[in-house]
Protein backbone atom coordinates (compact mmCIF):
# COMPACT_ATOMS: atom_id res chain seq x y z
CA UNK A 1 0.00 0.00 0.00
CA UNK A 2 1.26 3.34 -0.68
CA UNK A 3 -0.35 6.88 0.27
CA UNK A 4 -3.16 6.49 2.12
CA UNK A 5 -4.53 2.94 0.09
CA UNK A 6 -3.05 4.43 -3.37
CA UNK A 7 -0.64 2.01 -4.36
CA UNK A 8 2.29 2.70 -7.12
CA UNK A 9 0.21 0.95 -9.78
CA UNK A 10 -2.88 3.48 -9.27
CA UNK A 11 -0.27 6.48 -9.34
CA UNK A 12 1.47 5.49 -12.23
CA UNK A 13 -1.91 4.78 -14.34
CA UNK A 14 -3.23 8.30 -13.14
CA UNK A 15 0.10 9.59 -14.62
CA UNK A 16 0.67 8.07 -18.13
CA UNK A 17 -3.58 9.55 -18.69
CA UNK A 18 -1.76 12.63 -17.53
CA UNK A 19 0.70 12.79 -19.42
CA UNK A 20 -1.42 11.17 -23.12
CA UNK A 21 -3.80 14.30 -22.18
CA UNK A 22 -1.67 17.75 -21.68
CA UNK A 23 1.91 16.05 -23.17
CA UNK A 24 5.71 15.73 -21.84
CA UNK A 25 6.47 19.67 -23.57
CA UNK A 26 3.45 21.09 -21.67
CA UNK A 27 4.28 19.36 -18.39
CA UNK A 28 7.94 20.29 -18.58
CA UNK A 29 7.08 23.97 -19.18
CA UNK A 30 4.17 23.57 -15.54
CA UNK A 31 6.95 22.61 -13.71
CA UNK A 32 9.32 25.28 -14.59
CA UNK A 33 6.81 27.82 -14.45
CA UNK A 34 5.88 26.25 -10.76
CA UNK A 35 9.62 26.24 -9.66
CA UNK A 36 10.10 29.32 -10.80
CA UNK A 37 7.05 30.63 -8.99
CA UNK A 38 8.17 29.31 -5.77
CA UNK A 39 11.67 30.51 -6.00
CA UNK A 40 10.13 34.32 -6.65
CA UNK A 41 8.13 33.17 -3.56
CA UNK A 42 10.93 32.11 -1.53
CA UNK A 43 12.85 35.13 -2.49
CA UNK A 44 10.43 37.63 -1.12
CA UNK A 45 9.87 35.96 1.40
CA UNK A 46 13.80 36.23 2.58
CA UNK A 47 13.79 40.08 1.57
CA UNK A 48 11.06 40.49 3.54
CA UNK A 49 12.99 39.40 6.34
CA UNK A 50 15.50 41.17 5.49
CA UNK A 51 13.59 44.09 5.35
CA UNK A 52 11.89 44.26 8.70
CA UNK A 53 15.16 43.89 10.88
CA UNK A 54 16.51 46.89 8.59
CA UNK A 55 15.68 50.45 9.81
CA UNK A 56 13.80 52.13 7.17
CA UNK A 57 15.38 54.92 6.03
CA UNK A 58 14.14 58.74 4.54
CA UNK A 59 15.19 59.52 1.07
CA UNK A 60 15.53 62.80 -0.42
CA UNK A 61 12.60 61.78 -2.46
CA UNK A 62 10.20 60.78 -0.60
CA UNK A 63 10.66 64.03 1.86
CA UNK A 64 10.55 66.11 -1.65
CA UNK A 65 6.91 64.20 -2.58
CA UNK A 66 6.04 64.80 0.76
CA UNK A 67 6.97 68.18 1.01
CA UNK A 68 5.40 69.16 -2.48
CA UNK A 69 1.64 68.06 -1.93
CA UNK A 70 1.65 68.84 1.10
CA UNK A 71 -2.81 69.76 0.82
CA UNK A 72 -3.40 67.32 -1.16
CA UNK A 73 -3.09 64.30 1.48
CA UNK A 74 -5.36 66.64 3.64
CA UNK A 75 -7.69 67.26 1.17
CA UNK A 76 -7.65 62.92 0.70
CA UNK A 77 -8.87 62.80 4.15
CA UNK A 78 -11.33 64.95 4.16
CA UNK A 79 -13.04 62.92 0.85
CA UNK A 80 -12.17 59.69 2.88
CA UNK A 81 -14.21 61.39 5.71
CA UNK A 82 -16.98 62.64 3.72
CA UNK A 83 -17.63 59.49 1.60
CA UNK A 84 -15.56 60.49 -1.39
CA UNK A 85 -17.78 63.02 -3.04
Amino acid sequence: MGLGGISIWQLLIVLAIVIMIFGTKRLGSLGSDLGGAIKGFKKAMNDGEAGRDEPKQITSESRNADAEFPESQSQQRDQNRSGGA
